[in-house]
């Protein structure tokens, strides 16, 4: 891997590209693919961190959560430092550190064996400080290779960055299917095995970018000062931008790390959630390849409304699916709103904030993922432990103290919870799943019935409640689009030196 190297700003600025562009839009395609493949063989084994180490749904959200914040945080930090460091050093450390993170996660096991004779509740917190710490790392290494490869994306193609910063973000629903796949197909072999399914991609991306030449930025390579990029954020719009975004990291990072879990609880079967998950992922892949004619009919923030409205009526209508059938429709109206809402907001970012460079759609990045680690994978875990507790205690509050975990839980600034104890649910789910989600013939007894329907509600409850999210994204896209359309209509901007100059009224294509 080499150091950054200056290449023409005029190459760009006249509507070509370098001569390997394709090569590391490849690259950056497959650093994506691999945080997607981590991210989607771990929402497969939350069932199994839940039972070994007596987890609770918080406890789980908490843990996957820290996978994103460090990806945020590493985004934000990658982000200023990336022109002056250079992106070739930059994926040198994301490269090791993905490494690293696989052996911490995979420690956990012998960590909490040797603990857990003398001191079980010592035990489950080491183990739960390992994989936050494994999952920590493994996002330091997603956010340093997504500092590098949205803004080279944007620098490579930037008269079509809708279109290119999609296909390169085709990479995280890829990663997702693979992923979720493989742990479905080899779900007998160990967790360890399933969660280090993602060094594959990380390999292949070190090899891709291995001598390869990284432009600059184009508001680097244009020459624009550091002190100009920042400048960008007293933008009311791009604030604006920034608040929505941190919206839609928490609805789809935030539901993607639960989704297979909560639709494998619906369906009655764990490997239905999973290939479910595929199947939405799937759905987003091919999607992506598309966004450039979309936008062109549409305009990019046209797409944002319709992928939020689309996200919202989704989530809403999966809480109260009943049949298969039902799942599928839901899922089906959720995975088309949430398909172009992230790159389709970086491009808006970068096109209408040229001078911020990496800065700006680092810090777009970087939000999301914060906002999904901090706020999503913990808030539907929360909000999962308070459904499925109220629920339980008031209609069997003897049942609710039997199976009630050992510790409490809190978000924010709403009230402390006790959920459920993971070790004492999942075996009820797997009864359920062993006979087909129908659980008369499952052999509940009327307690773990009562149980089952909890856990089942608490899923349906943290669905509606983050459906409030995209709905009140599409309002604020709504407002942006009046803006547009009162003071001159929407358009790209470019950066030719120290100037910024107009694109053209609307969608952008090369």
């Amino acid at each position: 891997m080499t150091t950054t190297a200056d290449i023409s700003p005029r190459e760009y600025y006249a509507g070509s590209t370098a001569p390997n562009a394709k090569r590391l839009l490849f690259a950056g395609f497959m650093a994506i693919l691999a945080a997607g493949v981590g991210f989607g063989a771990r929402g497969g084994i939350l069932g199994d961190w839940g039972a070994q180490f007596h987890f609770t749904q918080t406890d789980l959200g908490t843990i996957t959560g820290g996978g994103l914040t460090g990806f945020g945080v590493i985004i934000l930090l990658g982000a200023l430092i990336a022109d002056k460091i250079g992106y070739g050093k930059l994926l040198v450390a994301a490269f090791i550190m993905h490494f690293l993170s696989a052996v911490i996660m995979v420690a956990a096991t012998p960590v909490y064996n040797k603990l857990s004779a003398g001191d079980p509740e010592h035990a489950t917190k080491m183990a739960y400080w390992m994989l936050y710490i494994g999952t920590f790392m493994f996002a330091i290494g997603n956010g340093l290779c997504e500092a590098v490869v949205n803004p080279l994306t944007a620098t490579l193609f930037p008269k079509n960055k809708a279109h290119y910063l999609n296909i390169l973000h085709a990479g995280w629903p890829a990663g997702l299917v693979l992923g979720a796949l493989f742990a479905a197909v080899f779900s007998s072999a160990s967790w360890e095995v399933r969660v280090s399914i993602f060094l594959v991609p990380v390999v292949v991306y070190g090899i891709v970018v291995l001598g390869q030449h990284f432009p600059k930025s184009e508001a680097a390579s244009a020459g624009i000062p550091f002190s100009q990029m920042l400048a960008q954020f007293a933008a009311p719009l791009l604030l604006l931008l920034l608040l929505i975004h941190a919206m839609l990291g928490y609805v789809e990072l935030g539901t993607d790390s639960w989704i297979s879990n909560i639709t494998g609880n619906i369906v009655g079967s764990k490997q239905g959630g999973l290939y479910l998950f595929v199947y939405t992922s799937s759905l987003m892949f091919v999607l992506r390849f598309f966004a450039g004619p979309i936008v062109e009919r549409i305009s990019p923030l046209g797409l944002l409304f319709v992928g939020a409205c689309c996200g919202s009526i989704g989530l809403f209508t999966l809480s109260g699916s009943q049949t298969l059938v039902m799942v599928i429709v839901a899922l089906t109206v959720y995975g088309f709103g949430k398909t172009f809402l992230w790159p389709t907001m970086l491009a808006v970012a970068s096109e209408r904030f040229p001078k911020g460079g990496a800065v700006v759609i680092g810090a777009m990045g970087g939000i999301g993922m914060l906002s999904a680690g901090m706020l999503g994978g913990p808030g539907i875990g929360y909000n999962q432990d308070r459904g499925a507790s109220d629920q339980l205690k008031a209609v069997a509050p003897e049942v609710y103290e039997q199976y009630k975990a050992a510790g409490t839980n809190h978000f924010l600034f709403f009230r402390e919870i006790r959920g459920l104890d993971g070790s004492k649910v999942n075996p009820l789910r797997e009864k359920a799943e062993k006979a087909a989600g129908d659980t008369a013939a499952a052999g509940l007894t009327p307690a773990e019935l009562q149980v089952h329907d909890a856990d089942l509600h608490g899923g349906r409850f943290a669905l509606r409640t983050t459906a409030l999210i995209p709905a009140t994204m599409a309002v604020l896209y709504l407002l942006i689009i009046a803006y547009f359309k009162v003071s001159g209509g929407y358009s790209a901007l470019h950066v030719k030196g120290e100037e910024e100059t107009g694109g053209i009224a609307g969608p952008v294509q090369a």
